[in-house]
């Protein structure tokens, strides 16, 4: 019953998930105007916007122009939804289950975005970085420390790991290249991401998500032999640090222990 709460809940937050997906890129307030069809403006009615119940009933249709409903919107909320059901019985209700779902609503929105858009907005990540270090502040199980000052530290280390790593490395192959090779977007996203999981979920994003991209961009290039040679990175880098949530510190200590063995 708890995960089939989790669940609806989680769609209903996964239909504004959609508002931002669609509005941040265009700089447009993703609380006003209300819900429209985007080809003829109408408004949707409360009883057509129940997430992926509206979408299967009207059958992908708009109600007034039968201009179809793009399949974005119930799979990002079935989406969310499942996140909600996955992360709250994983992590509990507690501090850390909320910040690492909250994190997770984060790096959903802005793979999808990035991928269509090619940016990541300030809006999603500006705030996340904010809300990491505070939340590290005031709830330092978080970060596994029992003393908040600590915590806060730990957090911080993760944000300017983050950030600074990636500002360095767009900044040098800038000047190799004479063009942007990282965008700011990037830079901010896996400060966010460090300050939730401390500097060494940084240092797992950034192998995770360099390998999994190179592995990407080597066969679309050579194999597909398509695309413009553009790969988004934030949605690499998002995948890399949903994967740390779930496995990552598992993996480093048997690492460690590994190499100790040996």
């Amino acid at each position: 019953m708890q995960a089939l709460i989790s669940f609806a809940f989680g769609s209903i937050v996964g239909s504004f998930l959609n508002v931002c997906i669609l509005r941040m890129p265009k700089d447009e307030s993703v609380a006003f105007p209300s819900s429209r069809c985007p080809n003829c403006q109408k408004p949707i009615a409360w009883h057509d916007n129940i997430p992926i119940l509206s979408f299967l009933l009207l059958r992908a249709r708009c109600r007034h122009c039968r201009a179809a409903i793009s399949w974005q919107y119930p799979v990002i909320e079935a989406l969310t939804g499942l996140l909600f059901a996955v992360f709250l019985d994983r992590f509990g209700l507690g501090p850390k289950g909320f910040l690492y779902l909250y994190l997770a609503l984060v790096l959903l929105a802005q793979g999808v975005i990035d991928f269509r858009y090619r940016i990541i907005p300030d809006l999603l990540t500006l705030p996340a970085i904010g809300v990491a270090v505070v939340a590290s502040a005031f709830f330092p199980e978080i970060h596994g420390e029992g003393a908040h000052g600590a915590a806060l530290w730990a957090s911080l280390k993760g944000v300017l790991l983050g950030g600074g790593f990636l500002y360095a490395v767009g900044s040098i192959a800038e000047w190799i290249m004479k063009k942007e090779a990282m965008g700011g977007g990037d830079v901010k996203l896996l400060a966010a991401i460090g300050g939730v999981v401390g500097w060494r979920g940084v240092v797992w994003t950034i192998f995770v998500s360099a390998l999994v991209g190179s592995i990407i961009g080597v066969w679309e290039k050579y194999l597909c032999k398509k695309g413009d040679g553009y790969i988004p990175y934030g949605p690499f880098l998002g995948l890399a640090a949903f994967l740390y949530l779930f496995v990552g510190p598992q993996t480093i200590e048997w690492y460690l222990g590994y190499l100790k063995g040996n």
